[in-house]
């Protein structure tokens, strides 16, 4: 229980890696505050945190909306009276080449993959450094370290939220925040799911380790940055991705 009563966010809690990461910082003894903009997803990951013994409180706040995301801050100060991690977990996609894609698919990935991240991350700093302790974790990808064709948007995205890693890293370490990056590779999700065949032996074809990530692969990562183990890492980026890039 190397959490116990420790009050986490976790951003695009509803499903998939979230609702992985959201399990996973439960069962070292944090409360789970569950942010999605899907009620039903939320109040469901909520539930089962509250079957392992602590409180999962649910959010729907719109991450791009800076006044929701303080009015989510200050509930779960109200709440708790303190957050020590944030897992700016939620990102979205809209894949597309770049000489086809429009404003709108560039707008909107950058919003929530980017600015999203910002604004929580802002929000949250202040109680933190306060506090003197807090631990900053952002989701970023393979793609946003070494570029992804078709994915120029969601690439910017990740890149640009691994440089706002690194930058957090160094703003509040003087108050004892640490903040890191995880870059995925190719995980098991429903997206990844949906894939052809082709596509999917062709990533794998390229991964040493010869096989897909897990949610929980992903989720033991973030509760080792989480935990009093990782005090000493800051402004990392760590690549969860079997060896695909090196």
């Amino acid at each position: 229980m190397q959490l116990q009563d420790q009050v986490a966010i976790i951003t695009g809690a509803g499903g998939g890696i979230g609702a992985s990461i959201a399990h996973t910082l439960a069962d070292a003894g944090a409360h789970i505050v569950v942010n999605d903009v899907v009620e039903e997803a939320a109040a469901k990951v909520a539930e089962e945190v509250s079957e392992r013994g602590v409180e999962g409180l649910v959010s729907t706040a719109n991450i791009t909306d800076g006044g929701q995301v303080q009015a989510m801050v200050d509930e779960v100060m109200d709440h708790f009276g303190r957050i020590d991690i944030l897992v700016n977990n939620a990102g979205i996609t809209r894949d597309g080449l770049l000489v086809r894609m429009d404003e709108e698919q560039w707008d909107i990935v950058l919003d929530v993959n980017l600015k999203g991240a910002f604004l929580c991350t802002k929000s949250v700093a202040r109680p933190m450094m306060k506090a003197r302790y807090g631990r900053i974790i952002n989701m970023a990808s393979v793609s946003g370290v070494g570029g992804n064709a078709g994915q120029a948007n969601y690439s910017a995205s990740k890149g640009g939220l691994i440089s706002l890693t690194k930058t957090t890293a160094q703003e509040l370490a003087g108050r004892n925040v640490t903040c890191n990056a995880l870059a995925p590779g190719f995980i098991e999700t429903a997206m990844t799911h949906k894939l052809p065949e082709d596509q999917r032996n062709a990533w794998l074809e390229r991964i040493p380790l010869g096989r897909p990530g897990t949610a929980d692969d992903v989720a033991q990562a973030v509760l080792f940055l989480a935990g009093p183990g990782a005090s000493y890492i800051t402004g990392q980026v760590i690549n969860i991705d079997g060896g695909l890039i090196m």
